[in-house]
């Protein structure tokens, strides 16, 4: 096709430092050559408007125009974009393209948008959210991919691409910033060839940041602050003109107070006392920073490291590929959450030493293997390859309930402080033997000293081999074939370290009492009055047991807990069992290239993402079978890439329509997590991209992407997945209809002065969406309303930036500011925990701004 012509131009060039701006689509590894971008889509070099693939590439530049320091702030720049992090960033992270992603914080989830780091997967995107420092490219793909990644992935993927070591000669930068909340950010890069066929490259940054959160019972805690450091190291050894060897390792460190949730809605049946005194703050204001949490100072600790090497040689006829990895994430946390009524490893609190561990420790190692050639004269280019993944997860946590516990959750719940105490005094007292004793009737503060200490275990493999191939059926047209046949098994465990307190047995054992001889249980509490007595035999007694049972902090099954308690259905229940589950990917792409500047493009493509377990306590109570299946998608594209105003400006279209089985959900309830599957689920709709030059030095970025992701009216496969129920006719969590981001950019020289000017300006915009799993409030099987608070109103948000660069382009000094206006905006909206009605928040971050130095040398 024509594209190989206009590419042996470009390749010409492909040394040449990149221009101020880029963007293009289907990369995964992007250079800006004068105003041609050269990917590696395919695993082959190609103009990107000549690749069938709908992807969005962002280099360097426009990261640093746009304050985007790490993958979350993706959504600035690229339109169908959204990501966000609940409780802790290690395993609470999400992200979604074309609304569609993977909907809880599970860490036995896979994400449905993968990230590769230098062709390496990550196994969670809570894993990948270390600094971009020192990128050469960040390469969007959206819709499934699989059949050239390492693991399938269902709606996307993210390829971040480092710079690697160069043999250019000495060269480096270093960037200082300060700004609001006293942020203070340092980045600096050192590179240097040690001889002609070796190069080293050095990379380092940490950033320090206030939380923009403050807490109403501590005025010295804080919230969503900053404090990261991270530092890679690469060497390039090139022996021969046809060998290579890449070797890089990273470490990376976290120290911070992350995630609060604002209270935005309180329990109707709270008093106003209890409000005034642990609720202060509750409801909506004007700007994040007037928001405040109801609970201690907590951190999220973070160690990971990593390493890889990449091996290429080319034996003329064709090339291998080999990369091999090893990455271990430690990540612990310290909390008290959710007004006091939990308390969630804290030190201080009643949880006795040495039972206060809470961690996740995820331990990766891959291995991929491919090798790529020409045949039929050059027609055919062909691709096969293999991998293999070994994932260790081990995830451990303690949850006490803290002194409010039992007079909040009693108020919250029946409007009475007294009731939920005074239920566990009753079975305080029968465990005494019989003899009235009244100071078993427990005080308001009863919950404080039961705990449960739990651990789960995942070892999970992974072998897939695969073939991508390219066939030139005439100068104009390309058909592209790829498959992949995945094998994935997983081993999943939960078991209980250690449990404390007797709130829960004394609870469960008075309303054991009551189901076998309720006369019997009867007359041994009729000395504590007729209030009691009506209390232990009213209907309400298994609600009573449960909430003095929560199955975070209760006795196992299993372990403490006796079997006969299995009949309640809540109490947490010990389990080892495994899954496996094998597919048969595939894609089929037609391009065809009327003209050097028109490419028309059409693709189908089957994907799968792994099933597995969901990793917590209450996944296995009641019988219940802790495994969820895997998720399945078909997904059909048609596009046009145009190429206008003489190679300047790219102007891309694609429409698509992805259907999806056994759609993977995780809720949290307000009492548990429940992980399932729902059929019936789609994502449909367009992405318009017009990117380019305007003129010599001003370029525009813009996109739009409108995307109609929802369940169908048959999610619950006719009624007969009864945890759908709530979810069927609604929109996907967090996918606004439409989103769209605008930038304009002047990068030139500043009138005859020698100095070079930089004006930014960029919009994002989203429409209104859903912030919760369940868009309905389902109680008792039926639904009774509509989920409070659930929709985020539309919003739009602003970045700017201006800087001065010095005549030697040594020096530069930019003035910034992200979210200008200040606009607030939740992420995720969820039932507070054992809380009745109530209603907490994640909030997005508020305005920034700073001034940042950039030295070059």
């Amino acid at each position: 096709m024509t594209y190989q012509r206009r590419f042996a131009g470009a390749l010409l060039a492909s040394s040449m430092l990149a221009a101020p701006l880029a963007y293009g689509q289907d990369s995964d590894d992007a250079t800006f050559v004068e105003d041609v971008i050269i990917v590696n889509a395919t695993r082959r070099a190609s103009d990107v408007q000549d690749v069938p693939i709908a992807v969005t590439v962002v280099t360097p530049e426009a990261l640093e125009r746009q304050g985007v320091v790490n993958i979350k702030d993706l959504a600035s720049v690229a339109s169908g974009f959204n990501i966000q992090s609940s409780q802790t960033e290690t395993q609470g992270t999400s992200i979604r393209i074309r609304g569609v992603g993977t909907t809880g914080n599970n860490i036995g989830l896979e994400s449905a948008v993968g990230v590769f780091i230098d062709g390496v997967y990550q196994s969670r995107p809570g894993v990948a959210l270390g600094e971009l420092v020192d990128i050469e490219a960040i390469e969007m793909l959206r819709g499934p991919q699989g059949t050239l990644f390492g693991r399938n992935v269902t709606a996307g993927a993210l390829n971040i691409r480092t710079a690697a070591p160069n043999f250019d000669g000495f060269e480096g930068f270093a960037n200082f910033t300060y700004g609001n909340y006293d942020l203070v950010n340092i980045q600096g890069m050192l590179n240097t060839p040690v001889s002609e066929t070796l190069a080293v490259r050095l990379t380092g940054s940490y950033r320090e940041r206030d939380g923009f959160m403050t807490s109403t019972v501590d005025p010295e805690a804080e919230s969503h602050n900053r404090d990261r450091f991270i530092l890679r190291g690469q060497a390039l050894w090139e022996p021969t003109d046809v060998t290579s060897l890449r070797l890089i390792a990273d470490y990376q460190e976290v120290d911070e107070n992350c995630c609060a949730a604002a209270t935005i809605s309180v329990s109707p049946l709270l008093s106003a006392a209890t409000v005034n005194e642990i609720f202060p703050a509750v409801g909506f204001n004007d700007s994040v920073e007037e928001y405040r949490f109801n609970d201690q100072e907590f951190g999220n600790v973070i160690e990971n490291w990593n390493m890889s090497a990449e091996l290429n040689h080319d034996f003329g006829n064709m090339t291998a590929t080999a990369i091999v990895s090893y990455s271990d994430f430690l990540g612990s946390s310290t909390q008290q959450e959710f007004n006091g009524g939990l308390q969630y490893s804290v030190a201080g609190t009643t949880i006795p030493e040495p039972n206060r561990t809470s961690f996740d420790d995820i331990q990766t190692l891959t291995a991929e293997l491919r090798f790529q050639g020409e045949a039929m004269d050059g027609r055919l280019d062909w691709l096969v390859g293999g991998f293999y993944a070994d994932e260790q997860i081990v995830e451990e946590f303690t949850l006490g309930l803290g002194p409010d516990y039992t007079r909040l959750v009693s108020e919250a719940n029946t409007g009475d402080p007294t009731l939920l105490a005074t239920f566990a005094g009753i079975g305080g007292y029968l465990l005494q033997g019989g003899d009235l004793n009244p100071n078993a009737v427990f005080a308001p503060n009863s919950g404080a000293g039961q705990f449960g200490q739990n651990r789960f275990e995942q070892d999970a493999q992974s072998f897939s081999v695969f073939t991508h191939n390219i066939f030139e059926v005439t100068d104009t047209v390309d058909l592209t074939l790829g498959a992949r046949y995945i094998d994935d098994s997983k081993d999943g465990s939960y078991e209980q370290v250690a449990t404390g307190g007797d709130l829960c047995l004394s609870s469960a054992s008075l309303l054991g009492g009551l189901v076998a001889d309720p006369a019997g249980t009867v007359g041994l509490i009729d000395g504590l009055g007729a209030g009691a007595v009506g209390l232990a035999t009213s209907a309400s007694a298994g609600t009573f047991a449960f909430l003095n049972c929560f199955p975070f902090a209760a006795p196992a099954i299993g372990a403490t807990a006796p079997a006969s308690f299995a009949a309640f259905g809540f109490f947490p229940e010990e389990y080892a069992d495994n899954f496996s589950d094998e597919e048969l990917i595939y894609t089929a792409k037609l391009g065809w290239e009327p003209d050097p500047d028109l490419l028309f493009f059409a693709s189908l493509t089957h994907g799968y993402k792994a099933g597995g377990f969901n990793l917590d306590a209450s996944a296995g109570a009641g019988g219940a079978d802790p495994r969820f299946a895997s998720e399945e998608i078909d997904a059909y594209e048609v596009g046009m890439k145009y190429t206008l105003a003489d190679g300047r400006m790219r102007f891309n279209v694609t429409g698509f329509w992805q259907e999806m089985d056994d759609f993977q959900v995780l809720e949290f309830t307000g009492t548990r997590f429940q992980t399932f599957n729902v059929q019936d689920v789609s994502s449909k709709g367009f992405e318009i991209e017009l990117n380019g030059r305007l003129s010599d030095y001003v370029f525009l970025n813009s996109g739009l992407t409108y995307a109609d992701a929802g369940y169908g009216s048959d999610c619950d496969n006719g009624g007969t997945i009864t945890e759908a129920l709530g979810l069927c006719d609604s929109s996907l969590t967090n996918a606004p209809d439409f989103s769209s981001v605008l930038g304009v950019t002047y990068d030139g020289p500043l009138g005859e002065s020698g100095w070079n000017a930089l004006a930014n300006i960029s919009l994002s915009h989203q429409s209104s969406r859903r912030t919760s799993t369940r868009p309905r409030v389902v109680s008792g099987g039926v639904i009774t309303g509509a989920t409070p608070f659930d929709v985020q109103d539309a919003s739009t948000k602003i970045n700017a930036r201006i800087g001065f660069t010095m005549p030697n382009d040594m020096v530069t000094l930019e003035f910034w500011g992200l979210n200008i206006t200040d606009v607030v905006t939740r992420g995720i909206t969820f039932n507070t925990p054992l809380q009745g009605a109530s209603r907490s928040a994640f909030l997005d971050a508020p305005a920034q701004y700073g001034v940042t130095l950039r030295t070059r040398f």
